[in-house]
């Protein structure tokens, strides 16, 4: 009877070792489905120099969505080149990578993108170099886990935050200190003692993903 039942029990214990990897596996061709179809419906909107914002399911994410109270914790900013939109953003290091790929990483795909709302007159050629000659400086330097505001390392929104400022003269966002979020989450406290311990710099100027998303100085793409 053993006998019989063994090839089973085998089929049976590969299948439940395999599933989660194939589990991830149909979850990340169904996100880069999502991420295609959402860049081939937008690709004909965008503009150079637009911005983008997405629910990161990194491991930050949560604290940060908390915190802020919006679902929107990673940003970046457009640039076509090749025929390609690529989206430049602080990452580990700051770099750039394909639209698609970029907002396959995010949930579900979707993404909201922003423009100035006086990009036909503001965002010149000349400025658009501005624009990318700012963001050049920052290229490579590490991932700021800190939130701090020195240009030594560097986090999403304020690489750029400080792009525009530097551009153009705008300052996209009220920048706000890290004491003004609501840090009262039991996940939020989680994520600040592993980051500062017991010191917590709360009067550090900050820059939110929501702040630019719901700036005056944006309007809605898509």
């Amino acid at each position: 009877m053993f006998r019989f039942l063994l090839p089973v029990l085998v089929l049976l214990a590969i299948s439940v070792a395999c599933y989660p990897r194939l589990w991830h596996r149909l979850t990340r061709y169904q996100q880069a489905q999502a991420a295609q179809a959402t860049v081939a419906r937008l690709s004909a909107r965008l503009h150079n120099g637009d911005l983008i914002f997405q629910t990161s399911q990194s491991a930050q994410s949560q604290a940060i969505q908390l915190a802020t109270h919006s679902p929107y914790s990673h940003c970046g900013i457009l640039f076509q080149k090749d025929g390609e939109w690529r989206v430049f953003e602080a990452v580990q290091p700051v770099s750039e990578t394909s639209l698609v790929a970029w907002a396959a990483r995010g949930k579900d795909g979707k993404v909201v993108i922003k423009r100035l709302r006086d990009a036909e007159t503001v965002l010149t050629p000349a400025a658009l170099q501005r624009l990318q000659a700012a963001g050049e400086q920052y290229r490579g330097k590490n991932y700021d886990l800190y939130f701090g505001w020195s240009d030594d390392r560097i986090y999403c929104s304020e690489l750029l935050w400080k792009m525009y400022q530097q551009a153009t003269g705008r300052e996209i966002g009220e920048l706000q200190t890290l004491r003004e979020f609501d840090l009262s989450h039991s996940a939020v406290q989680a994520k600040l003692r592993e980051r500062y311990g017991n010191r917590i710099p709360l009067d550090e100027k900050v820059i939110s993903p929501v702040q630019m998303l719901e700036s005056k100085e944006l309007v809605t793409v898509q």
